[in-house]
């Protein structure tokens, strides 16, 4: 996926990781608010152009089961924070994984049953999810 984001725009990948491009102002009380239409000028409607681009390149790419994860997210950044977690797990969750799958590496035997390739295959898939 961060390839095919790449692959469009360079820029498009920072919008994922790091949140939206901001058009922003300062309203009279001081605070700092979304632009409206009117106040927009022709780089805030880049911004606003890639922002768009960036959450369509993540939601145009997932199917049903994907998108009813995400559709309550409102930001790309918070849209791939989500898918993140979903497929890769959260840090803990990767240490205890790396840990199991160290441990099967060293105890990795062949099988009385099992022919030299089968071993193989079983290896390679092992050092792969490593």
């Amino acid at each position: 996926m961060r390839d095919h984001i790449i692959g469009e725009d360079y820029e498009l990948l920072d919008i994922v990781t790091d949140g939206p491009l901001a058009t922003m102002k300062i309203n009279a009380k001081g605070e700092e608010v979304e632009k409206t239409r009117i106040d927009c000028t022709a780089d805030d409607w880049r911004k606003r152009e890639k922002n768009a681009k960036a959450k369509k390149w993540l939601v145009c790419g997932l199917g049903p089961d994907e998108y009813s994860r995400i559709q309550s997210c409102t930001t790309t950044k918070e849209i791939w924070h989500t898918l993140q977690v979903a497929h890769e797990g959260t840090p803990q969750v990767k240490r205890s994984r790396g840990t199991l799958l160290y441990s099967q590496y060293k105890n990795f035997t062949m099988k009385e049953s099992e022919t030299i390739q089968e071993m193989y295959t079983r290896f390679t898939t092992l050092i792969n999810e490593l």
